[in-house]
């Protein structure tokens, strides 16, 4: 059988920022050599994790081909985004679509809503205008759960935020996406409107196929939609596996550390499968090896000068973590490999 080409694919990709004139030598890696895979097979709801700082929004830019790696290459269907002629490159945006974290800013005010629905349909040809376009723009409107006579014909400021969040997954619907990138989707709407637009993520996923890139540092909302997750730590894969195997029973001391400080209505109850005991961080020290040496609580003489491979704590978990160097190391590096195959996506909200 021939060799199945990932949809999206970035192989070995680092971004380093800095090092200007002004600033010689003074650099902040963004990314740090990450290998990550999404199948064309299955449409998949994949969560990329983490705190402010952890490379997740370069991430986001890499995959949409909006900055380039300093090193690595990032694919789509196998083809090399930097290098793309102008109609591969038209199909690649297309078919690989954005939703960002405000959608006050995506709208210019001196337009009507239907100019950004319009956008599309005449940018990429999705059809004639009149009643077919108009056609196309209420059902990708219903599909997210807007009334069409509710909503067109009116100006930015004359809806609520989650209803200019709704429209952006609307717009993306109307390019008839293989991956959607969200980053940070919610973060800027009430929690009345989240569970309503994390629902319309799902059912993008389930009805019509089209894989999800969930960018978040909620772990919440992340667990509630999610099948699988990559957790970033300062632009490295700290771990990564199956969402439920991951948040229920986390492995590294960071995503132990994220897990513990999530909200709980009693304290007296924790909503993992295990107890995080509290431990003090290191004195500071520079490290040449674990990214989060400095900060980790179970840090050892080894992790300041290695960098430790992905060691696969469970059929569907790796860890990046000394503490599991007993267990047997990712064959390859592509995190994805340990992503569950077979699984539904979890609906409902944490136990």
């Amino acid at each position: 059988m021939p060799e199945r080409v990932p949809l999206l694919e970035l192989r070995a990709v680092s971004k380093v920022y800095g090092g200007g004139f002004l600033k010689k030598g003074e650099t902040v890696v963004a990314l740090d050599s990450l290998t990550f895979s999404l199948a064309d097979e299955r449409p998949t709801i994949t969560a990329i994790a983490g705190e402010s700082g952890s490379g997740k929004t370069t991430l986001a830019h890499l995959l949409l081909g909006h900055i380039s790696p300093t090193s690595g290459q990032v694919l789509y269907r196998g083809q090399d985004v930097a290098t793309m002629g102008s109609r591969e490159r038209l199909q690649f945006r297309r078919e690989v679509q954005p939703i960002f974290q405000d959608p006050f800013a995506a709208f210019n005010p001196f337009y009507r809503i239907d100019h950004v629905l319009t956008m599309p349909i005449n940018q990429f040809k999705l059809a004639d205008e009149g009643r077919s376009a108009r056609r196309l723009i209420e059902e990708a409107l219903e599909m997210v759960g807007l009334r069409p006579s509710d909503t067109l014909g009116r100006f930015p400021h004359q809806l609520s935020g989650g209803q200019r969040q709704r429209i952006m997954v609307a717009r993306a619907l109307l390019c008839r996406p293989r991956v959607i990138l969200a980053d940070e989707p919610v973060s800027m709407v009430d929690a009345s409107l989240r569970a309503t637009i994390l629902a319309s993520l799902q059912r993008l996923n389930r009805e019509l196929g089209i894989s999800v890139i969930y960018i978040t540092h909620d772990l919440t909302t992340a667990y509630q939609i999610c099948e699988s997750i990559v957790v970033l730590y300062r632009g490295a894969v700290a771990e990564a596996g199956a969402v439920e195997q991951v948040i229920q029973a986390p492995k590294h001391p960071y995503t132990r550390l994220l897990v513990s400080s999530i909200p709980v209505p009693d304290r007296r109850r924790r909503w993992t499968g295990e107890d995080l005991p509290e431990m003090d961080a290191p004195a500071p020290r520079v490290s040449h090896g674990c990214t989060f040496a400095p900060r980790c609580p179970a840090v050892m003489e080894g992790c300041w000068q290695e960098r430790p491979a992905f060691y696969c704590t469970d059929e569907h978990q790796v860890a990046a973590c000394f503490l599991y160097r007993d267990s047997p190391v990712l064959a390859t590096a592509d995190v994805a490999d340990v992503f569950p195959a077979d699984t539904i996506p979890i609906a409902g909200g944490i136990p």
